[in-house]
C-alpha cells in the first residue's frame, strides 16, 4: 500500500528535501513572494529575498519534510556530506549552492559580487559568487543591467560615478518571462521596475554596491557604497551580457521542452517542462528542483511526496532512482553540479 508520507525508519538521505523559506525584508522588495509564489509574508513590510536552500553563515536551512525535518542543511553537510555531494564532496566544505527567489519590485543596486581571487583580498572568509537568474514575471518597464558597454574602462566608469550616469556605461535590456541570465563572478549588473525571478549562485553573500539610484531611507540615510571595492572586482572585459530566452515559456504552453540554459563550474541549469513523470537521481550527482509552475508528485518505492509551483527540492546525491509525476503538468529548472 502506498504511503502518504517519508517512511520515517529509512536514512536521511534517501529522500528529496525542502527548507523552510527564509524571507528578508530589502528596500527594494515588494509583495510578490507572498502573493505569487505562497511565501508567508506576516505584515505589510516589503520583502525582497526568499532563501529556499542555504548553508550561509547568514542563515542555515532547515528542513521542512521527511526524516531530516529540523536538521539544518550545516547539519547535514557535516554529518551526511558524502551522501548529499557524492564525489564532489571533497570539494565543498559548505553546501556548493545559495537558490532563492527575488521580488525586485524596485531598483537593487548597480553592484559587482567578487570571483575567487578579489574575495581572498576584499572579504576574506566569504567566498566568490557567480550566479544565474530565472525571470518569471517582469512588468512592463522593467530592466535588467548586465554586463558594460563596448569601450567602457575604469576611467570611463569613474568620470560617470561622479556624474551619476553609471546605467549609460552598462548594456541592458527590458526582461522577458523565461528569461536566463548568467552573472559570472565580476559583471557589472542591476535590475528593477517589476522583475520576479529566480536565482541559484554559489554560497556567498559578498556584493558590493557600485550606485544606489541616490535612494535615501525615511531618516535620510543612503545605503553604504563599496565603489573602490567594487572597480577592483570587475572584469573589465565582460561586454553586454545577453539574455537566454525560453521562448515559448507562457502560462498556455503545453507542449513538453527541455533546453540547457547554463554550463560552467559551479553549477549546470536545464529548464524542463513535462507532461510526463519525469526520472531523477540514481547517478550518484546533487541536483537541486527550482518548481517554476504546476504541481505534481515525487513517486518511489514506498513513498509519495508532494510538489507545487514556489517550491525548491533538493535532491541528495545518494538519492535512489524516483520519479517525478506532473499533475497534469510542471515546469521547473534543473540544477546539477558539475
Amino acid at each position: 500500500m502506498e504511503k502518504n508520507h517519508f517512511d520515517q525508519g529509512r536514512p536521511f538521505l534517501l529522500y528529496p528535501l525542502r527548507f523552510h523559506p527564509f524571507l528578508r525584508p530589502m528596500v527594494w522588495g515588494g509583495r510578490k513572494l507572498g502573493e505569487v509564489l505562497h511565501k508567508p509574508m506576516d505584515s505589510n513590510q516589503a520583502y525582497g529575498e526568499s532563501w529556499e536552500v542555504s548553508d550561509h553563515s547568514l542563515h542555515e536551512s532547515v528542513a521542512a519534510t521527511g526524516p531530516a525535518a529540523g536538521k539544518t542543511l550545516r547539519q547535514l553537510m557535516e554529518e551526511n556530506r558524502d551522501d548529499l555531494l557524492g564525489s564532489a564532496a571533497q570539494r565543498y566544505q559548505r553546501f556548493p549552492w545559495l537558490i532563492k527567489f527575488l521580488d525586485a519590485n524596485d531598483w537593487l543596486s548597480v553592484q559587482v559580487h567578487p570571483d575567487e581571487q578579489a574575495v581572498a583580498k576584499l572579504w576574506p572568509g566569504e567566498g566568490s559568487k557567480t550566479e544565474a537568474w530565472f525571470v518569471l514575471d517582469a512588468a512592463p518597464g522593467s530592466r535588467i543591467y548586465a554586463g558594460l558597454r563596448p569601450g567602457v574602462d575604469e576611467k570611463k566608469l569613474r568620470a560617470a560615478l561622479t556624474t551619476g550616469k553609471v546605467t549609460e556605461c552598462l548594456h541592458s535590456f527590458e526582461p522577458q518571462t523565461g528569461d536566463c541570465v548568467f552573472l559570472p563572478a565580476g559583471t557589472v549588473h542591476a535590475v528593477g521596475g517589476g522583475v520576479l525571478m529566480a536565482e541559484i549562485q554559489q554560497t556567498s553573500d559578498a556584493t558590493f554596491r557600485l550606485f544606489d539610484w541616490n535612494r535615501r531611507d525615511a531618516q535620510g540615510k543612503s545605503r553604504t557604497l563599496h565603489i573602490e571595492q567594487s572597480l577592483a572586482s570587475i572584469h573589465w572585459d565582460q561586454g553586454p551580457v545577453q539574455p537566454i530566452r525560453v521562448s515559448d515559456f507562457t502560462k498556455d504552453a503545453k507542449d513538453p521542452k527541455r533546453q540547457n540554459l547554463v554550463q560552467c563550474p559551479y553549477f549546470s541549469l536545464e529548464f524542463v517542462r513535462t507532461l510526463s513523470p519525469l526520472p531523477f537521481n540514481g547517478d550518484g550527482r546533487l541536483r537541486a528542483i527550482v518548481i517554476l509552475e504546476g504541481d505534481g508528485r515525487w513517486a518511489a518505492s514506498g513513498f509519495t511526496e508532494p510538489v507545487h509551483s514556489g517550491e525548491v527540492w533538493v535532491l541528495p546525491a545518494s538519492l535512489p532512482p524516483l520519479l517525478c509525476r506532473p499533475e497534469p503538468l510542471l515546469s521547473m529548472l534543473v540544477c546539477s553540479l558539475p
